[in-house]
């Protein structure tokens, strides 16, 4: 987890998304074209929250996210996701 120099607004969170499984539990290795999204990541910067709302999750929190919740984006190459803390299900 590297310094970001990017200050998420409002109830945003940017989160760096694990790394997808390399292996079933089974030990099967999975190909690069049946790897599945990863739904959890390590929280890397959060907002100040809304008047109404404040942010519960902190810098450090792994937590459990939709499938398809989040914009993608790329700094200093890394790969991240900002979303709103409404996306998130759960802090593992």
């Amino acid at each position: 987890m590297s310094k970001l120099n990017i200050k998420p607004l409002a109830d945003r969170v940017i989160i760096e998304p694990a790394a997808a499984e390399e292996k079933t539990a089974g030990g099967i290795i999975i190909p690069d074209t049946a790897k599945e999204k990863p739904q959890k990541g390590t929280v890397v910067a959060v907002g100040p929250g809304t008047k109404d709302e404040p942010i519960t999750v902190k810098v450090g929190n792994t937590v459990l996210y939709g499938k398809y919740a989040g914009t993608e984006i790329s700094v200093e190459s890394n790969d991240y996701l900002i979303m709103r803390e409404s996306d998130i299900v759960a802090i593992i």
